[in-house]
């Protein structure tokens, strides 16, 4: 069965909570299942062998599990106004992905969650859509015909759905909830219906 890749990195949680909720818009969607894998911590020494699984959550993402998904969804906590390393650095290593075209034409969006509601979401989120740009990938976003964009003020964003977990690292509102869940649900019905045009 084709798969969407539910890729992303999380340091406490909340992006981690969203990634849950894609997934469950995708998993809604007949003929077609969510994929949810993360990517390993990088800093200092980040050269050093990791397990290669997981002690917790879901695996860490294999080129080929990049490189097989009929879609994505990428999600990141943003850093400054930008995606989080260890997922730029996963990225980075997807050079064979691009060299032989294996994402051109597939459709893609992206998620975030920052502290503040000054943490830089919407560029964060444009910063994820720059590499998958590169890729030749279709980006789709949170369109403002979703009521939910209009009436929680806790996130949002036509870019892609974000969350404000401030510093408690709260749960995702009923809004964003249904935000997440409607944007995979939507990215999973582009992915089929690209699937069958092809």
């Amino acid at each position: 069965m084709p798969y969407i890749l539910v890729l992303y990195y999380s340091r406490h949680g909340s992006v981690a909570q969203l990634a849950e909720a894609l997934a469950a818009g995708i998993e809604s969607v007949a003929g077609i299942e969510a994929r949810v894998r993360t990517v390993p911590e990088v800093g200092p020494g980040f050269d050093k062998a990791i397990d290669t699984i997981p002690d917790q959550g879901p695996l860490y993402c294999t080129p080929e599990d990049f490189a097989g998904a009929a879609g994505l969804a990428l999600g990141s906590p943003g850093r400054f106004g930008n995606m989080a390393a260890a997922l730029k650095y996963f990225l980075e290593q997807t050079t064979s992905s691009w060299i032989n075209g294996q994402m051109l034409g597939k459709p893609a969006t992206v998620f975030t969650s920052t502290t503040t509601p000054h943490g830089g979401q919407e560029s964060t989120l444009l910063s994820m859509m720059n590499p998958l740009l590169h890729h030749g990938m279709l980006i789709t976003g949170v369109p403002f015909s979703e009521p939910a964009l209009h009436s929680d003020y806790g996130g949002g964003t036509p870019y892609g759905v974000s969350h404000i977990a401030g510093e408690q690292h709260q749960n995702l509102s009923a809004e964003v909830a249904k935000l997440a869940t409607s944007q995979g649900k939507r990215l999973a019905h582009y992915s089929l219906r690209l699937l069958n045009d092809h």
